[in-house]
This record gives structure tokens, sequence and C-alpha cells, in this order.
């Protein structure tokens, strides 16, 4: 639009021109916004608000005489009220430059001014406490010329060479050092602890080192010892386990054979053994039956020994009758009744045998209280 004027952000239109502007001010001044400006009847101009910084280096003497270069900076700038800008404006409109030369020189007087009612001590050690005296200083100055001072910063602060700062703070040095050469020297004892601790460590090691390595040395001969027999050793070793195999092949062999017997003969022979026993046991049971028998009439042993000569009487009886002359008349029938009857002769002899017999002798009683039997001689006759 033809004659509206719009200011930036970090600037101020200033509108001249008019008689009567609010608050009686010289000029009208739009900040944020835009203003129409009539043609040939009002003039603008801009009015920066932007933050600018001034440099001081400035030579001071302080309290105690001594002088001292001191640098700092200052970060300002032009209010935003409408007063301040209408302050600078007035000022620095024309020049906006100004504004950093006239700042650094208010500021360098009255860094002047307070340097010199402080001591070197309080200077190096209070600095922010310089820059807060500064700046109260030049606070009511710098608001007549519409400024005002966000920070002031202490850059550095130089005795020129004389030695004071040095030597103030030679105290703290020597402390510093003392403080240094008593840690060095701390660290050397420990240093030396851990070289004789290492050294302890390194003598330990060698003499385990040197256990170990005769350790080892005898380890070694002795293998080598062995290795030297490994040959034979391992042969050997080597037909043991062979035998050792063999022995318990055989052995596991003659355990399965051992349980094939049991279930092939030994059980079988047991239950035939077992049926023997009880055979022989009725048997036993039976001769004892016979043997009480025997024992109570004295006779059965004597009846029996008869009974074996029995064929030797037949046969005797049957010499008898070989030069005799006998007929047969009725055949077989006859021969029986002839063989009937020299059986019968024959047990007729054995009754008379037996009743002379026992007339004659007693059975003889054995040790074991059965009756005993007469003695035989090799051909089965009785002895005499």
């Amino acid at each position: 639009m033809f004659g509206y004027r719009v200011p930036a952000p970090d600037q101020a239109l200033l509108i001249s021109g008019g008689r009567h502007w609010r608050g009686g001010a010289p000029f009208r001044v739009v900040v944020g916004h835009g203003a129409v400006v009539v043609p040939l009847l009002r003039k603008s101009r801009y009015l920066t608000l932007a933050m600018q910084e001034s440099e001081v280096a400035e030579t001071c003497v302080t309290k105690q005489g001594i002088s001292v270069n001191v640098r700092a900076v200052i970060a300002f700038k032009v209010g935003n009220d409408e007063e301040s800008v209408v302050n600078a404006g007035q000022r620095f409109l024309s020049d906006q430059d100004q504004m950093s030369t006239l700042t650094g020189r208010i500021f360098a007087g009255h860094l002047r001014s307070i340097v010199g009612s402080m001591t070197v001590e309080e200077i190096v050690t209070e600095r922010q406490k310089l820059a807060m005296e500064v700046l109260d200083g030049s606070k009511a100055e710098m608001a007549k010329i519409g400024l005002i001072v966000d920070s002031l910063q202490i850059q550095s602060i130089d005795d020129m060479n004389s030695g004071y700062i040095d030597a103030m703070a030679a105290p703290h040095r020597a402390t510093i050092q003392q403080q240094a050469q008593i840690a060095q020297a701390m660290a050397n004892q420990r240093a030396a602890e851990a070289e004789q601790e290492s050294q302890r460590n390194q003598a330990e090691y060698a003499r385990q080192t040197a256990v170990v390595q005769a350790q080892y040395k005898a380890e070694v001969d002795k293998a080598q010892a062995q290795s030297a027999q490994v040959g034979p050793l391992t042969q050997a070793q080597a037909q043991q386990q062979v035998i050792d195999a063999q022995a318990d092949l055989a052995q596991r062999q003659a355990e399965l054979r051992q349980r094939q017997l049991v279930a092939e003969v030994v059980k079988p022979a047991e239950a035939e053994a077992e049926k023997v026993r009880i055979i022989a046991k009725a048997e036993a049971e039976r001769m004892r039956i016979q043997a009480e028998a025997a024992a109570s009439n004295n006779r059965v042993a004597l009846d029996r020994m008869l009974i074996d000569q029995l064929p030797q009487i037949v046969k005797e009886a049957a010499g008898g009758l070989a030069g005799a002359n006998v007929n047969v008349i009725n055949g077989a029938d006859g021969l029986g009744e002839l063989a009937a009857g020299m059986v019968g002769q024959g047990l007729t002899i054995l009754n008379s045998i037996k009743k002379n017999l026992g007339s004659e002798q007693e059975p003889r009683a054995s040790a074991d209280g059965q009756a005993a039997l007469p003695d035989r001689t090799a051909d089965g006759q009785p002895n005499s």
C-alpha cells in the first residue's frame, strides 16, 4: 500500500512531521506493527533495537597504586520502551554506530573509578563484584541515552608485567608445589613399595619357577625312562589285556557252561539223586525193619546163609545120584518128580543142618548190636 511502512522485528519506526504527538514526543514511535506515512507530510526512519557489543581495554590504578590493564566486553541495546527509543533516536539515529563508541567510553570511566576503590587481590578474586559495581555505576547514565546493558564480562586483568599478581600467586603456587611435591613423594614411595613388592614377587616367582622346572625335569626324566620301556611295556600290557580278555571270555563261557550243566545235568541229576535218596531211604527203612526182626529171633542171618548153601547141597546130592542106576518111567513128569525129590531131600538136609547148627552155635553180636554171620571161606563154606 502506498505510504505504509512496517519495521523489522528488531527495529523501531520513527515518524516525524506531525504537530502533536502523544506524550509530547518529538516524533511517533512504532514498534511491532506498521503505520501509514503520508508522503511529503511525514518522514520515517528506522532505529535498530538489536543487541550490540562494545569492548573496553582500560589501564586502571588500584587502591594500592598498582597499574592494571582490564579488558571487558559490554552487551547492550536500545530499550524497548518508547522513552528509551526516543532518547536513543535523538542521539544516535543519524549515526547509530556511535552507540558502541559512547558505551565503551562510559564504561571505561566507571571501570577506572571502581578499580581505583579496590585492591589487586579483590579485583583478581572478585571479578563478579567488579562487574556488578561497574554496571550499577553506569546504569543511570546509560538510561539517559536510551540504552540498557544486558551483561558485562571481565575478560582479563593484567598487572602490566609488574610481577604483583605473580607474587600474589606465589604462596598459592608454593602451596600447590608443596602439595605436588608431597603427592610426588607419596607417589614415589608407593612406586618404591610397588617396586619392592614386584621384586619380592619376582623372587618368589623365580623360586616357584625353579621348583616347577625341577618337578618338570623330574617328570620329563621319568617320562623318558618310561618312554624307553614303552615298547616292551606296551606289548606286555597288550598281551596282558589279551590274556585278561581271554580269561574273562573263558570265565564267561565257563559260567555259561555251568548254567547249561546246571540246567541239563545238575538239575536232572539232583532230581534223580533225590529220587534215589527217597528210594534208598525207603530201602534203609525196610532193612532196618528186617534187621530188627532178625535181631528178635537171632536166626535170620543163619537162615540166609543156609539158603545160600542150598544149591551146593543139592549139587552134592545130585552128585551122589550120578553113579546110581536110576530109571525114569514117566518121562518129563518122572524127571520132575525126581528133581523135586532131590530138592526136597536138600531141604530136609538143610533143615537138619539148621537144627544142628542152631543147637551148637549161638549168633554172635557185632559191635553195632546186629547179629553177626559166621565167617566164610572163599568158596562160600563156613570156616571151622
